[in-house]
């Protein structure tokens, strides 16, 4: 990968662009209230019809990308050069992946989402036993692993082509392996205002919508009246308390939050857990477990094609859009605080250790709820969380002894989790509006954190959250597009590191430097064969001349150890010969050196005088008992070849060790 000169920390184009675009934007909701609903209420009801197909096929299709770079060998590559070392320690880490991609959510669908299925299911009976276990598979299918795959992959991207090869990180440097230095120009600005716009329609709505929930529960505890002032207050205070946070840099505000809210939300478990229902809810957590993992696959691909609803557009299409739309904020907070960590490790710890505690969460809190309404008969629970959802999760505590200060807890959590939203989300809008840069004047991240909140009250006072939450999913859609080609050109750009890396560590045993009367071949004998591509009787000549001799060497002293030692030369004339040393009743040490021929490249010229030009050139390879070693010995000195036998001898005497 290239690299490009330092840029200037602010990037005009995008912070300009999309200013205004936002403006425009705001003003057209704002203005024209009705109109705006209609277009993208319009939108999405064309997208859900004619594309959930492509939504789900694009999100299975990530899922799997992620579990195998997981689990490949490309899991080594580290997100940075290969001497880095992780900047968070892992308690941090997880809280800060956790309050980023997740947290409000559970919040306000903990109690909701599982009640909601419980009540309204998408095919069968309504409040059965049966709809409550489905309940629950749904909602884990909903927040699991395919929502964290989609922060992972836009993550993983955006880490390796930034901290391993140098590019900005923001949202154009994915592309780079696919049009290359033009990431720099109109192209790259169009990808980052298109990042940027998205980040800040989403952490408004989300603000606008949660300032919904804060308000019910200081109403709950402190008899605050619910309205539009309280609420364009409560945001005003939240965007200060976000300024405070984002002014004081991602090691202290935002770090300190994170670790906070991951406390409240252990103590919140803990006490829900603890004061329920435990034992059924230790029950209910394994069963739920399992049967989300044993159909994954099914929930994964199920378009309710057979079963015609409106279902799916309104629940797990809109899950989809939800979280690519949110991808390119979460993913670019969870790259920036990744760095350093193996791609394996990344992957675990995204995809497992923020799902496990999400569908916990889930679980404590959900199944807790039904079990209220289905078996203990509190069917005001249902009721109320039909009517308004931000109430929900106090309406379930308020059947806890100690309401009180679980609900004043959970109004806690629900603000730090508004702060570390808006903070996280106005640092990853500077960022991309400063070449991937986080050491940005203070203004500049004033600018966006307060601009977050006015945007979001603006919508608020005019009721523009429901469009703009819309538009938010209808852009999923072309994101989704992009996200895709950029997943592709990760893995070739993966395959890329992978060969250097193999390149690297490929035997190259050194020359003896050539001396009258020596057998070693000089320097440029060497390169000479490395440059030429040798034919096969220079193959054959050195099979003979070298590489035979170097193995009776080596067979004459390990005679004298009393060892069985083979040499082969029944296949020499083919350019292969062969040492064997006889082992016993332990695995045989095999060590061959055979001429394979390759297809020359095209760049090569042929020399039309010599008898033995073909289309192919040769390579001298090492084989042992598991095959070829794919490298090449061609041009090594009789000693080179020795000591390399002698290297894999060693290996084979240790891996019989291991045995013993």
């Amino acid at each position: 990968m290239s690299t490009t000169e330092e840029k200037s920390k602010l990037n005009p184009p995008v912070f300009y662009t999309a200013s205004a675009l936002i403006i425009l934007l705001v003003m057209f909701t704002a203005l024209a209230p009705t109109t705006a609903d209609s277009f993208f209420n319009t939108l999405q009801a064309a997208i859900v019809q004619n594309a959930s197909w492509f939504y789900v096929l694009t999100v299975a299709i990530i899922l799997i990308t992620v579990a195998f770079l997981g689990l490949s060998r490309y899991g080594n590559i580290k997100l940075g050069p290969d001497h880095s070392t992780p900047d968070y320690n892992h308690v941090t880490w997880f809280a800060m992946l956790f309050s980023a991609g997740m947290g409000i959510g559970l919040m306000f669908f903990g109690v909701a989402e599982p009640v909601m299925h419980y009540m309204n299911p998408p095919v069968g009976d309504a409040q059965t036993v049966q709809a409550a276990r489905e309940a629950m598979k749904i909602t884990f299918f909903h927040w699991g692993l395919h929502a964290w795959a989609i922060y992972a992959i836009v993550a993983l991207i955006l880490a390796f082509f930034s901290y391993r090869h140098g590019l900005p990180l923001t949202l154009r440097s994915a592309l780079y392996p696919l049009i290359g230095d033009k990431i720099y120009g109109p192209i790259g600005h169009a990808v980052d205002v298109f990042a940027v716009i998205g980040t800040v329609f989403g952490v408004a709505t989300s603000l606008g919508y949660g300032v919904l929930q804060v308000n019910s529960g200081l109403n709950y505890l402190f008899d605050v009246p619910v309205g539009i002032i309280t609420q364009v207050i409560l945001i005003a205070a939240v965007t200060g308390l976000a300024i405070i946070s984002v002014t004081t840099g991602l090691d202290k505000g935002i770090r300190i939050l994170s670790e906070l809210n991951m406390g409240l939300a252990v103590i919140m478990l803990a006490f829900v857990l603890i004061l329920g229902p435990t034992v059924y809810l230790l029950q209910a957590f394994v069963q739920n477990v399992g049967a989300y993992a044993s159909d994954i696959v099914n929930h994964t691909f199920n378009l309710f094609a057979y079963e015609k609803t409106d279902w799916m557009g309104g629940w797990t299409i809109l899950y989809w859009g939800w979280w690519m739309s949110w991808a390119p904020f979460v993913g670019l907070f969870i790259a920036r605080v990744s760095r350093g960590r193996t791609i394996r490790e990344f992957v675990m710890g995204v995809l497992f250790i923020p799902t496990g505690f999400t569908l916990m969460w889930m679980t404590f809190f959900g199944n807790s709820a039904i079990d209220l309404i289905m078996n203990q008969g509190i069917t005001s629970l249902g009721e109320a969380v039909s009517q308004d959802v931000a109430i929900s999760i106090f309406a379930f505590l308020e059947n806890f002894p100690m309401s009180g200060v679980l609900s004043f807890i959970a109004t806690c959590m629900v603000i730090v989790f508004f702060v570390t939203s808006s903070d996280s989300g106005s640092m990853v809008v500077d960022m991309l509006c400063s070449n991937g840069k986080d050491n940005t004047p203070v203004w500049q991240r004033i600018y966006w954190a307060g601009g977050e909140g006015v945007v979001a009250a603006v919508l608020l006072m005019v009721g523009g959250l429901g469009a703009l939450q819309t538009m938010t999913i209808a852009s999923a859609l072309p994101f989704a597009v992009v996200l895709l080609i950029a997943t592709y050109g990760l893995i070739k750009a993966l395959r890329v590191d992978i060969a250097k890396r193999e390149s690297l560590q490929m035997n190259i045993a050194p020359i003896a430097p050539t001396l009258p009367g020596s057998e070693g071949a000089s320097w440029q004998e060497r390169l000479n064969n490395i440059v030429d591509f040798p034919n096969k009787t220079n193959v054959n000549r050195f099979v003979k001349s070298i590489a035979l001799p170097a193995m009776q060497s080596v067979a004459k002293e390990l005679g004298t150890h009393n060892l069985e030692v083979i040499v082969d030369v029944d296949k020499l004339e083919r350019g292969q010969v062969s040492l064997r040393v006889l082992l016993g009743e332990e695995i045989d040490f095999l060590y061959v050196v055979k001429r394979r021929s390759y297809e020359k490249p095209s760049y090569t010229i042929d020399d039309e005088d010599d008898d033995d030009s073909d289309e192919n050139y040769y390579r001298a390879e090492v084989h042992l008992r598991e095959g070829g070693q794919d490298y090449d010995v061609m041009g090594w000195s009789k000693e080179a070849v020795i000591n390399d036998l002698i290297d894999q001898y060693h290996k084979h005497m240790h891996f019989l060790h291991t045995l013993r």
